[in-house]
């Protein structure tokens, strides 16, 4: 064979081979595993996905750690996730651009981070938003100006960082919706018009029921700041400002008991007299400032609510011989005098603490001021031990005169 066949049949053989392979495919970045650690190079849809299913999620959560507060829990997922139970009601808080799983029960409420545009009727959350600098997350308000007795809600309605969005029970539907409200954070009171709830959250307006007043332990309402530190993504400074508060008190927790009895009430305009339970914060905080709630025993009426009403009579009874009588301000007027005092009711001349002048006055930021437990105990100790309660020290009382 001559060499011109050869290299003939050689270049027929490369070219038979050449035109029977593959041509290579480009890869296509759709199909790749996406990678939690490099964010970018996630398909386009990713961020609408969330990271597992929700029965996935909670095997080995992480707890928020409560040491007083019974009325809710937290617990987190890998991922930023969290679920909120309070009462009977489930939450879950997704990071910011994800979704919640695919299989999430349908009674769930779904919060999404950031939680901003807030429409809030609880009064007494706004102390935990002003204590963790994030009042400007609330830009929607169930009360007006006039009624806010913590000056930076009020400053914040008159520079119109925050307006009027309707009560409770007739909320301003356009305006919220027109506003982006990511959350409406509602008291209990919101039960006794569920038709407002339903209406809301067929808005897509998710709704929250704050419940810090069913702690009966004064520490345990505080103690709510840690889940409004978990739903603003301020966890560190909500733990830190607890922290400060129960070392603060510690000093007093330590003493031992004055034995001085204390009666906290108000007098109705029907002549009859509110006063606490005997499972109530008010009353457990007495005793933690060193004293003993005159109504040890007052356990009746089975319902949620903290006080009840007693007739005079009743409360001449058990209050006459009390060394210390508080009036609370924040059902009735706020008083100056003990002749005032008297004027309500005339029997009242005849009680130990007002032939003593030992009767005090909470003020109207009392109960608003959630986060004041603290210094309301510090407070009633003074007035119980003389230490400071005659030196224009206390915050939340001051004395008849």
């Amino acid at each position: 064979m001559s060499r011109y066949i050869v290299i003939l049949i050689s270049l027929l053989a490369l070219l038979l081979t050449s035109c029977g392979r593959q041509p290579e495919q480009p890869q296509d970045p759709l199909q790749e595993a996406p990678s939690r650690e490099e964010p970018s190079a996630l398909p386009e849809d990713w961020e609408n996905q969330a990271l597992w299913n929700w029965k996935d999620m909670w095997e080995e959560p992480e707890r928020l750690e409560l040491e007083y507060a019974r009325s809710f829990a937290v617990d987190f997922a890998e991922g930023g996730y969290a679920r909120i139970v309070i009462d009977q009601e489930t939450y879950l808080l997704c990071p910011e651009g994800l979704n919640p799983p695919p299989d999430t029960p349908e009674d769930v409420t779904v919060l999404r981070q950031p939680v901003q545009n807030i429409y809030l009727q609880a009064t007494a959350a706004m102390d935990c938003f002003r204590k963790l600098d994030a009042i400007g997350a609330v830009t929607l308000s169930g009360t007006q100006a006039d009624g806010w007795y913590i000056p930076e809600a009020r400053k914040a309605m008159e520079d119109g960082r925050m307006v009027y969005a309707g009560k409770y029970s007739a909320p301003d539907y356009e305006l919220i919706l027109s506003s982006g409200c990511g959350l409406a954070l509602e008291s209990t009171m919101i039960y006794h018009n569920p038709e407002v709830k339903e209406q809301l959250e067929r808005c897509g307006i998710p709704v929250l029921v704050e419940r810090s007043s069913y702690e009966s332990h004064p520490l345990g309402r505080m103690e709510w700041i840690k889940l409004y530190g978990v739903l603003l993504g301020k966890m560190e400074e909500a733990g830190a400002y607890f922290d400060r508060q129960v070392e603060q008190l510690a000093p007093v927790l330590e003493q031992e008991n004055t034995g001085k009895t204390v009666a906290f009430f108000a007098v109705n305009a029907n002549g009859s007299v509110t006063v606490r339970k005997s499972g109530d914060y008010i009353a457990r905080a007495i005793d933690m400032a060193g004293g003993v709630y005159v109504f040890q025993d007052l356990t009746e009426e089975e319902n949620a609510l903290s006080t009840m009403n007693i007739q005079m009579e009743t409360f001449y009874e058990g209050a006459r011989d009390a060394d210390v009588l508080i009036y609370n301000s924040a059902i009735d007027a706020n008083l100056t005098t003990i002749e005032e005092l008297v004027d309500k009711s005339a029997p009242l001349a005849d009680f130990k603490a007002v032939q003593s002048g030992d009767v005090w006055c909470t003020g109207k930021s009392m109960f608003q001021e959630s986060q004041g437990v603290g210094d309301m105990i510090l407070d009633i100790h003074a007035v119980l031990t003389g230490e400071g309660a005659s030196e224009g020290e206390l915050r939340y009382l001051h004395k008849l005169t």
